[in-house]
């Protein structure tokens, strides 16, 4: 089957490679030329374990290609998949009325281009996070363009970025959002190699397809905000949110995903939706607090590792240095959209502190906001030397079992300010560091 994906972001660029990996001609096009270029000349963008391998072998193979043609590129198309952002509207403040709105104008421009391409039996996938009541819109486009209906279909994505090859070729489930059950089965049979362990392919309407989507990302953000308030309060109280956290998640009704106290979620998914959903809310007349708490939770989240920082400095950091590890917003990705580490490194600037930087794969977007306001180190411990203290803000795999007496010698104190929780706290007490995590008994109380 010939399959259209616009845009080479994230989803379109996975989407796209996994559809070809399986035997389908795809054509990825995106009106960005110097991304198309990169791509086509073996460059990928972004990373994403496992891609470039896919994408090279599939190049080769003649199944992959990349373009900024529009009529090139839709041209016998059975699927045309949209897959461009959907970034949150600008907005003064939440008294805004496009506060946390999506911006749908990629997606309409998508439309508009590739209405005077499509074969009339083609069918158009939004697979786009969008609200609901885009597959209607992007249909009311496409037959003013055209003058005809053209078939319409919602297909959310459900990739976590880090295992995003694996959660498409492994599916929890397909999600496709039809009007007429022929497009339903054209649909089936485009994901029909990727349900081969009998996971379901769920069918409903446009509109409850759009709607899948946010309530997923909704719900696991608010696990995440969830247990970051229980571990918060875990410290003020003397609790230790690693037993609480056992004491629950053994209990099968709450289970243990998307329950684990760190410094926030960010990346380019959870916060723009759960914003767009409250928008939703607002724009229905409805009032959604649980959500609005949840957006609020996660904004404080963020500056817990500044906040013990300028307690444990008693609020004078001007001439100190701080090591940071970990700037991607979660490991096994180079996206530093709305990370964690970024909120610190502000922070931690703003009040006269040097930053010392180490990520295994993000360091290049974030030299591309900060330049030469950071210290860049390719190496972990080399990021160290003469710290006043050690941030930790990604659990990248080199993080978790690092060479203490290393660190011991490199950091001018044994000072560590843990964002994730990777080391065990009476163990870090032993080996003479203070070690303060996320809702952990304090390390004062500890050594009472």
């Amino acid at each position: 089957m010939k399959v259209v994906m616009i845009g080479t972001g994230y989803v379109g660029l996975v989407t796209g490679t996994c559809f070809s990996e399986y035997g389908n001609s795809v054509v990825c096009l995106d009106v960005d030329a110097r991304k198309v270029d990169r791509l086509n000349h073996g460059e990928v963008p972004i990373y994403e374990p496992g891609l470039e391998e896919l994408i090279s072998r599939n190049v080769k193979a003649g199944r992959l290609k990349f373009t900024t043609n529009y009529a090139e590129a839709i041209s016998g198309a059975k699927c045309v998949f949209i897959c461009v952002g959907t970034p949150t509207k600008p907005a003064r403040d939440e008294s805004d009325s496009d506060w946390g709105a999506a911006d749908l104008k990629y997606v309409e421009a998508s439309a508009r281009a590739m209405a005077p391409h499509l074969d009339r039996d083609a069918i158009v996938v939004v697979k786009s996070t969008v609200p609901v009541g885009t597959n209607r819109m992007v249909a009311g486009i496409l037959k003013e363009a055209t003058g005809r209906d053209v078939d319409v279909a919602s297909n959310p994505e459900f990739l976590k970025e880090g295992a995003a090859i694996d959660d498409f070729t492994k599916p929890d489930r397909v999600v496709v959002g039809t009007r007429r059950p022929e497009v339903t089965e054209v649909l089936r049979e485009l994901y029909r190699p990727f349900l081969w362990e009998k996971k379901p392919f769920l069918s409903m309407t446009p509109e409850s397809a759009e709607m899948t989507k946010y309530v997923a990302n909704c719900m696991l953000a608010t696990k995440i905000s969830f247990i970051n308030e229980v571990a918060n309060i875990c410290e003020a109280t003397g609790a230790d949110v690693t037993e609480v956290h056992k004491g629950i998640t053994t209990d099968r009704r709450i289970g243990d995903q998307f329950l684990f106290p760190g410094v926030g979620y960010g990346g380019s998914c959870f916060p723009k939706d759960v914003r767009e959903f409250i928008a939703l809310a607002g724009r229905t007349g409805l009032k959604i607090d649980l959500l609005r708490a949840v957006d609020s939770v996660n904004d404080r989240q963020k500056e817990v590792l500044f906040r013990k920082i300028h307690r444990f400095f008693q609020g004078d950091l001007r001439g100190k240095t701080f090591a940071v590890w970990g700037l991607a917003f979660k490991p096994r990705t180079d996206d530093v959209r709305e990370a964690p580490a970024r909120v610190l490194i502000n922070s931690l600037l703003a009040a006269g502190a040097a930053c010392r930087v180490h990520d295994p794969e993000a360091m290049a977007n974030i030299r591309a906001e900060y330049g030469d306001k950071l210290s860049y180190f390719d190496n972990q411990y080399d990021a160290l030397d003469g710290a006043d203290a050690l941030a930790i803000c990604t659990e990248w795999q080199p993080f978790r079992t690092p060479d203490f007496a290393e660190m011991m010698r490199r950091l001018k104190r044994p000072v560590i300010f843990d964002g994730r929780n990777l080391y065990p706290a009476p163990k870090m007490a032993e080996l003479g560091f203070y070690y303060d995590g996320i809702g952990l008994m304090r390390p004062a109380q500890r050594h009472n």
